[in-house]
């Protein structure tokens, strides 16, 4: 695959996604839970797909349980599951032990594995300066995820130039406050927004 210059633009769609017909857009926000609390709470919405971000190992078959039986489809963040290390052996273990709808990571080895498997692939990247921007370019360009989680979420200038240069889909997260960053974010070109803030999920059903 080539790329045109100065960007990571794909030549082609990632024809992958559209295949699989991966859609967020009936879902503008993404409840993130990080504690048992807030995955109640998620369960207790009327959002049917939620992030887990952090856990033990020995909580994700309860938790992938309860979120079953209450027709949730859940996105587990592989690098902040304690007591298993997030590389492609972990990511195939968890693919086919749990089954989840999707996994979150910075490590391109549990993106192509979650791709292998069938599972909706986030690639997480972090915003810090234009040299991590242009180390994430290259990161995307081999690993060629489902979506791309971009953290911090508020900052849409940033947002719709990633979007307009790798063509894959965005999920916001990080620093998102209030709706008014829901709403820059998505006029970016934000396809959804990943908040563990609960007044943002009542606010954007």
């Amino acid at each position: 695959m080539t790329y045109n210059h100065q960007t990571i633009q794909p030549v082609i769609e990632n024809e992958r996604t559209a295949m699989k017909g991966i859609n967020f857009m009936n879902q503008k926000i993404i409840p993130a839970s990080s504690n048992m609390k807030e995955f109640e709470s998620f369960l207790r919405s009327p959002y049917e797909i939620g992030v887990f971000l952090d856990m033990h190992i020995a909580q994700l078959k309860h938790i992938n349980r309860m979120a079953k039986e209450k027709g949730k489809k859940m996105i587990y963040h592989v690098d902040l599951i304690n007591g298993i290390k997030n590389d492609d052996f972990a990511t195939e273990y968890i693919c086919q032990e749990f089954k989840p709808y999707g996994l979150i990571s910075t490590k391109s080895s549990v993106i192509q594995k979650a791709k292998q498997k069938g599972v909706i692939a986030v690639q997480r990247i972090f915003l810090i300066d234009s040299h991590a921007l242009e180390k994430s370019y290259k990161l995307i360009a081999k690993t060629q995820p489902d979506y791309i989680e971009v953290l911090p979420g508020a900052m849409p200038k940033i947002i719709k130039e990633v979007k307009e240069s790798v063509g894959i889909p965005i999920l916001a997260g990080g620093l998102i406050r209030n709706s008014e960053d829901v709403d820059a974010a998505l006029m970016a070109g934000a396809t959804a927004i990943t908040t563990s803030k609960r007044e943002l999920w009542e606010g954007f059903f």
